[in-house]
C-alpha cells in the first residue's frame, strides 16, 4: 500500500519564511494548504510553486475565514491527519511604549498570539486530536523569535508577543503529550524577510517631540541594515522541516546570526549590565540636567 502524501498547512505564506517554507515542503513532496490573505498572493503562489501547494485565503485575526480553512483542509485530508502546522503569521510593531498607540498594541496581540491561538485551535483536532482520522499524530511548529526571550527598546510590542508565544508553546507541548503531538518552537534572530525589510518605513514622527526620538531613529537604521544581511528566509525553511520530520527534534531552535553576541553573551551577563551596554549603544542613558 503506497504511503499517503505528508500534508502541511503553514500560515503567513505569501511572503518571507513562511514562502520559503510553502516552497521547501512543496519540493519534499508535501501537500501544502498556505495560509494567505490575499486572492492576488494566493493566484501568485500557485503560479511560482505549482499544484502541491494549495492556498487557504484566511485572515489569522478573523475566526469565519479560519473556521472555513480547516473545513477545507479536513475534507481535503479525507479522513486522514494533518502531519503539520506552522504558525508563521505575524507582524511587527514598533514605538516606545508609553507612547505606542494602544490600537496597535492590541493588533499585534491580535496577529501575533491570539491568531496562533485561534489557528491552532481549529486545526488541532485535524493533527490527531480527532481520534477518529486514520492516521499518527501531526507536529506544531511555532514561529517565536530572538524576541521570544530578549528585548530591544522599541520593540516591546512585538517582544510582548513572541514571549506570550513562548508561554503558550511551553504550556500547549505538555498539554497535547496526550495525543502524541510534539510542538517545536523556532526563535530566528535577523531574517531578511519583508518584516526587517520594512524597517526604514517605521514612522518615528508621532515621536518626534519625545526624547525617546532619536534612539528610536538609532534602532530603526540598526533594523534596517542588520535585515538584508540577516539569514536567508530558506535556512529557517530548512530546520522548519527537519522539525516535522526528525525523530527527535529539540523543544527549541535559535537561530541567530552572530551568535556569540546577538544571543549568547546576552544570556549569560548580567541583566543590567546588558541594560547599561544596549542604552549606551542607542542613546538611552539617562541625561542630568
Amino acid at each position: 500500500m503506497p504511503t499517503p502524501q505528508r500534508t502541511a498547512v503553514v500560515t503567513g505564506a505569501s511572503t518571507g519564511i513562511g514562502h520559503a517554507c510553502a516552497a521547501r515542503l512543496a519540493a519534499e513532496g508535501w501537500r501544502v494548504f498556505a495560509g494567505v490573505r490575499k486572492t492576488a498572493d494566493a493566484e501568485r503562489l500557485t503560479a511560482e510553486l505549482g499544484d502541491a501547494v494549495v492556498p487557504l485565503i484566511m485572515d489569522v485575526t478573523d475566526t469565519a475565514t479560519v473556521t472555513a480553512a480547516a473545513e477545507t483542509v479536513r475534507t481535503a485530508l479525507a479522513g486522514r491527519t494533518l502531519d503539520g502546522l506552522v504558525n508563521n503569521a505575524g507582524i511587527a510593531v514598533a514605538g516606545p511604549m508609553l507612547n505606542v498607540p494602544l490600537e496597535d498594541f492590541q493588533q499585534q496581540m491580535d496577529v501575533n498570539v491570539t491568531g496562533i491561538v485561534r489557528v491552532t485551535q481549529a486545526f488541532g483536532p485535524l493533527l490527531g486530536v480527532d481520534e477518529s482520522l486514520e492516521g499518527g499524530p501531526g507536529r506544531i511548529v511555532m514561529m517565536s523569535s530572538v524576541a521570544g526571550e530578549m528585548a530591544a527598546p522599541f520593540l516591546g510590542p512585538y517582544s510582548a508577543s513572541k514571549h506570550a508565544v513562548e508561554g503558550l508553546s511551553k504550556a500547549l507541548r505538555r498539554e497535547l503529550m496526550l495525543y502524541g503531538i510534539q510542538v517545536v518552537v523556532i526563535g530566528p534572530g535577523a531574517v531578511a524577510t519583508p518584516i526587517w525589510a520594512k524597517a526604514e518605513e517605521i514612522d518615528a514622527e508621532p515621536y518626534r517631540e519625545t526624547r525617546f526620538y532619536d534612539a528610536l531613529l538609532r534602532i530603526r537604521g540598526w533594523m534596517a541594515k542588520n535585515g538584508p544581511e540577516g539569514f536567508p528566509p530558506e535556512k529557517i525553511a530548512d530546520r522548519v522541516f527537519r522539525s516535522l520530520t526528525g525523530d527527535k527534534p529539540r523543544l527549541r531552535y535559535a537561530i541567530v546570526p552572530q551568535r556569540l553576541t546577538n544571543w549568547s553573551l546576552p544570556k549569560l551577563l548580567p541583566g543590567r549590565l546588558v541594560d547599561n551596554m544596549v542604552a549606551k549603544r542607542v542613546g538611552l542613558q539617562r541625561k542630568y540636567r
